[in-house]
Formats: structure tokens, C-alpha cells, sequence
């Protein structure tokens, strides 16, 4: 199995806390539509044919495709790799472009998946983020989209943001489980360090994330959630049972997927290869017929490590006779010595040959693997 990732590089503005490579305008769109299909072509082989199980398009804001283009680059997908039937089809997508025509257009074009970037359901706290879309807008999205029977519908909410305090942090949560959504994805308010927060805090213009609010608004969230059917199933994800994206659960158990677009990651099981963060530069390569930027060939020690932490930052865990058989006895006898004498008691549980974090050891999971890695 295989999946394919197409990131589209476009937005309206850059959100604050945004990392990601993308561009705060459309004067390229058509060229970048043109490259994107020629890139699908020169990389055709390599997934050497394995079965497309899953297709994600994410950004930037793919949701300023037009109906026509987003068909356009589907048909050109299934006729280049043998994409299931039952596929899941995620788009990305700002509730300001969820009209009901649009979310419409989408269901038929058979896009089954939208990942709604709400945020908050605060206006101030939108407002604060850069966000084009008001809280009304975002409710109204989630109803469009399931009124057009796009009902595996997940949305993004960002916590630890000082304009919220608790109270409102437990009113997003409140509106959000009020909603016809199936999946949610919270996530930490982060610097990241090409994005807008960062500047703001290196400038001092903004005061630096408080990450005792983002630990406790993040207990908040799960302890909310252990009283709905939304299972805990990776550290910022939670899905009633059967909504679990399939997407990205397949980055976490290392199925090989092959991304297309500027900045775009690809990994074949062996090796990861990327394109440049730079649309100009990602049209001249693939003018040229350039297929990857870069490349990183991973040794057994890196794909151990990746393993570790991949697999600890979800609730399945890791899979211990599957480290053996793959690793070595070695690593196993190493890494359990690490939990029993390194790691708190409360934050782990061994069963049935798995090794997994538990909800309190779930905030922890990337100090966690690190400390584990081998060097």
C-alpha cells in the first residue's frame, strides 16, 4: 500500500503561526497546475505500482482549487497510479471557501475527507492568528460540508494561545464536540521558526508561548474527550472509532508515500527525497525534468530511531517482536532497560508485546523517543 500527498502552495495571507511553505498570492496558480501534472508523470514509478490506498491535499489552502482543477488533477492521478476505489481523498480546506455549492462539487468529484483548519471558535482569538474566516463561518463550513455528505469530516483547533483562557479553551472544545465531525486535530501553539510567531517573539513584540498553559489546556482537551466517543489514537489526534485518518496513520507506520509540490516529502522505505521550499525553483526543476531536490539515505540506525518515534507518539505503540525481528534483540534489551530505569512508571504500560505511552505520557512522547534514540 502506498500513499500520495500533493501540497498546494497557495493562501490568501500567511496565518502567524504558519511554517509551511506556501505563497500569499494565485498569479502563479496556472503554471504550478501545469508543473504539478508533469511532476505526476516524471515520478509515476516510484511507488512501483503498489496500490495508491490513500490521496491528501494539503497546503497552503487547497481549498482555492476550483472544482475544475481539483478534477482535473484526480483524473490525472487514477490514470497514472492504480488508486483503490475505496481511497480515502482528504482535501484541506478554510471554512471561508465551504460554500454549499463548493462542499457540493467536492462530494462529487468524490473527495470523502475535508480537514477544516477552524482553529478556535473565539473571533479574538482568529482574529490574533491571522485568520480570514469569523467563528460564525466556521460553524456554517461544517454544516455545508455535511449537508453535501461529506460526513467524515475532521477539524483543527490550536490551544495554548494566551488570548484564550481556559474557560474559552473549554468552549471551542464544547462547540467543536456540538458539531457533525468525526475526527479532531489539536495542536500546541508553536514558533515555528519561518513563521510570522517567531519573528514576532524574537522582535519582542509578542511574549513567548507559555507552555504550562499548553500542558494544561492539553489535559484539559483529553480529559474532555475521555467522555465522548473520540478515541485518543496519536498525540494531537482523536477520531471516533473508524475515522482515524488513514493518511496520516500510514506516516506513522512508515507505508511508503510519495509527495508532489514544492516542499513536498517523499519516502520509499529507504530514502526520503524533497522538493525545494520555492515554487519558482520547483517549476524550473520540474521544467527541466529535475525529479527531487534532495535526498537522505537511511541507514538501519535512522529508520530505528524514526521508528521509535513515530510509533511512541501513538496509542498502538510500538509493536516489540516487530523491533526484534527488524532491529535486534539488542535494541529491545537496550530500550526496555531505558523505560523500567529512565522513564516515570505512570507514563508507560507494556501488553500483549506492545510498549505503549499512556495518556499522561503522551505529552512527553518526542522527549520520550529522543532520549531513547540511538546516536
Amino acid at each position: 500500500m502506498a500513499g500520495l500527498y500533493l501540497h498546494i502552495p497557495f493562501c490568501r495571507s500567511k496565518c502567524i503561526y504558519c511554517g509551511f511553505y506556501s505563497v500569499a498570492n494565485l498569479r502563479q496558480k496556472e503554471a504550478f497546475l501545469t508543473a504539478l501534472k508533469k511532476e505526476i508523470l516524471l515520478r509515476r514509478a516510484y511507488l512501483a505500482g503498489q496500490p495508491v490506498r490513500t490521496l491528501y491535499f494539503g497546503g497552503g489552502t487547497p481549498s482555492l482549487l476550483t472544482g475544475d482543477e481539483i478534477a482535473d488533477i484526480l483524473q490525472t492521478l487514477t490514470d497514472t497510479f492504480p488508486v483503490e476505489r475505496d481511497a480515502e481523498i482528504t482535501l484541506e480546506a478554510n471554512p471561508e471557501q465551504l460554500t454549499p455549492d463548493y462542499c457540493r462539487t467536492l462530494h462529487d468529484l468524490g473527495i470523502n475527507r475535508l480537514s477544516i483548519g477552524v482553529q478556535s471558535f473565539q473571533d479574538a482569538v482568529l482574529r490574533f492568528m491571522g485568520r480570514r474566516h469569523t467563528a460564525a463561518q466556521a460553524l456554517e463550513a461544517v454544516r455545508n460540508a455535511a449537508a453535501a455528505g461529506i460526513d467524515n469530516l475532521s477539524i483543527d483547533l490550536i490551544y495554548g494561545v494566551a488570548e484564550r483562557p481556559d474557560d474559552q479553551w473549554a468552549e471551542d472544545i464544547e462547540t467543536a464536540l456540538s458539531m457533525p465531525i468525526r475526527h479532531l486535530s489539536c495542536y500546541a501553539l508553536t514558533p515555528e521558526e519561518n513563521s510570522i510567531l517567531y519573528k514576532q517573539i524574537q522582535r519582542r513584540t509578542h511574549a513567548p508561548v507559555d507552555d504550562e498553559q499548553a500542558a494544561r489546556q492539553y489535559g484539559q482537551l483529553c480529559r474532555r474527550l475521555q467522555q465522548t466517543p473520540f478515541r485518543h489514537y496519536e498525540v494531537s489526534n482523536f477520531a471516533v472509532e473508524g475515522y482515524e485518518s488513514r493518511h496520516n496513520s500510514a506516516y506513522w507506520d512508515h507505508t511508503p508515500y510519495l509527495g508532489l509540490g514544492p516542499e513536498a516529502h517523499s519516502f520509499n522505505g529507504q530514502s526520503r527525497q524533497w522538493n525545494p521550499a520555492n515554487l519558482g525553483q520547483y517549476l524550473h526543476n520540474i521544467e527541466e525534468g529535475i525529479h527531487f531536490e534532495e535526498q537522505e539515505m537511511l541507514d538501519d540506525t535512522a529508520l530505528y530511531n524514526e521508528t521509535l518515534l513515530l510509533s511512541l507518539r501513538t496509542r498502538k505503540g510500538l509493536d516489540l517482536p516487530y523491533i526484534q525481528s527488524r532491529f535486534g534483540a539488542e535494541r529491545i534489551q537496550q530500550l526496555l532497560h531505558y523505560f523500567h530505569h529512565s522513564v516515570n512508571p505512570s507514563f508507560y504500560e507494556e501488553e500483549a508485546g506492545r510498549l505503549r505511552l499512556t495518556e499522561s505520557g503522551l505529552w512527553f512522547a518526542d522527549g520520550i523517543a529522543g532520549d531513547a534514540f540511538e546516536l
